[in-house]
């Protein structure tokens, strides 16, 4: 089996998301994706990534992945990651086509049959217009169906409750961004702290200490702002604490180790086993939160969860970055033996992952499971591919 074409397709309701498919001489057809600066991503793909894959004499994530690392580019999630992280998902889904298999069973096979989730509590438009992370950025309407992102600013506990009343018992919130925007994340004063504590508190009020909160600080703090929160969120036993710091920070990481009390997840912006091999030295991470695609696809996250592994530490994968991604990081934790839990935007999946896809794992109770469709399952709906709200390009031998 030969890839003959590489194919690329912007949808115009998620400028952020790119589709990659990979077209081969069997007539399969393997489905990735990039998320973050599509149009330089799709540059890249069509420049430098296709005419390895067309010169390619076989389907080989791991062959190919090495070809693909360059010269620069490799230090990072910078463009060129984010593109050859879309190939090595459409590759493996190639061949869990072409053998019949699903991903889980391509990956050694399902440790667990499914994983809990936790809903993050973005809305549908959430990180859709740039790549910064700010405010900016997260798509606020104000008003329409599934905004969690409005409701845990302003109505923490009616959300919270909806959430449990679904049968979600997780659920992820930033209230301290706003405050990080203000001081460049170099202090944050008792007036934030306590604003940011205020969603903490309504949410443990309101279902208590069974729903596993996480609070994500996006990386935006210096390491003694991120102790004050820390300290002062101790009382409510969040479940994680999320990117207090820039993942490589691995300094600051290793001092935050002896902040008591609280978990530290960190991950969704390291690369490669290098990468979160000197953030797990540090000792200062409890869970890592790797995203799939940035690090590269699903060859180098092996590697990660198993340096995790070695290390007694979970993996928590990252969502937010596209339908396959995430039904390719279910077949993933089912398959580690350290897959704790996976990451979840009821927002996304209820509206434009719905829209553009079919084929998503199946969420029941709380608990995600993969499909089993050969590959990862997940397919573009009809007429997404050639329709008028895209913009596709296709490099082809």
């Amino acid at each position: 089996m030969k890839i003959t074409a590489l194919e690329t397709i912007r949808p115009h309701v998620q400028p952020n998301l790119l589709f990659v498919r990979l077209h081969t001489d069997t007539g399969l057809i393997g489905l990735g994706e990039a998320f973050f600066g599509a149009r330089a991503v799709e540059a890249y793909l069509h420049e430098t990534a296709a005419p390895v894959l067309l010169a390619a004499d076989e389907v080989n994530p791991g062959r190919i992945s090495r070809q693909l690392t360059g010269y620069l580019g490799y230090q990072g999630a910078g463009a060129e990651t984010r593109g050859n992280g879309a190939v090595d998902i459409a590759l493996w889904d190639l061949l869990g086509q072409a053998s019949g298999l699903p991903l889980v069973d391509l990956l050694g096979g399902a440790v667990q049959e499914d994983v809990e989730i936790y809903n993050t509590c973005a809305g549908p438009g959430y990180v859709s217009t740039s790549t910064r992370q700010e405010s900016g950025n997260w798509g606020l309407s104000g008003e329409g169906r599934y905004e969690d992102l409005d409701a845990f600013l302003n109505e923490p506990a009616r959300l919270a409750r909806e959430l449990w009343d679904e049968g979600v018992r997780g659920m992820k919130v930033w209230p301290f961004d706003l405050a990080a925007e203000r001081t460049g994340g170099n202090d944050i004063s008792p007036a934030d702290l306590e604003r940011g504590l205020a969603v903490v508190r309504a949410i443990r009020e309101e279902v208590g200490f069974d729903m596993r909160l996480m609070v994500e600080l996006h990386g935006l703090w210096n390491r003694p702002a991120a102790e004050k929160i820390i300290n002062g969120l101790a009382p409510y036993r969040p479940y994680w604490v999320e990117d207090p710091l820039r993942a490589d920070a691995t300094a600051a990481y290793a001092e935050l180790a002896r902040v008591p009390g609280v978990p530290v997840a960190a991950g969704e912006t390291c690369v490669g086993q290098r990468g979160f091999q000197a953030l797990l030295d540090t000792g200062g991470v409890d869970v890592l939160t790797l995203d799939i695609q940035w690090t590269g696809g699903l060859t180098e996250a092996r590697k990660v969860a198993a340096l995790a592994d070695a290390r007694g530490i979970p993996v928590a994968p990252h969502d937010c970055t596209g339908p396959a991604t995430l039904a390719s990081c279910v077949h993933f934790a089912c398959a580690q033996p350290n897959g704790l839990i996976q990451e979840t935007v009821r927002a996304f999946l209820r509206t434009w992952y719905d829209e553009l896809v079919t084929g998503l794992p199946v969420i029941e109770d709380g608990r995600i499971r993969p499909g089993r469709a050969p590959g990862h399952g997940v397919r573009l709906r009809d007429g997404v591919a050639d329709g008028a709200a895209v913009e596709r390009w296709v490099t082809s031998r």
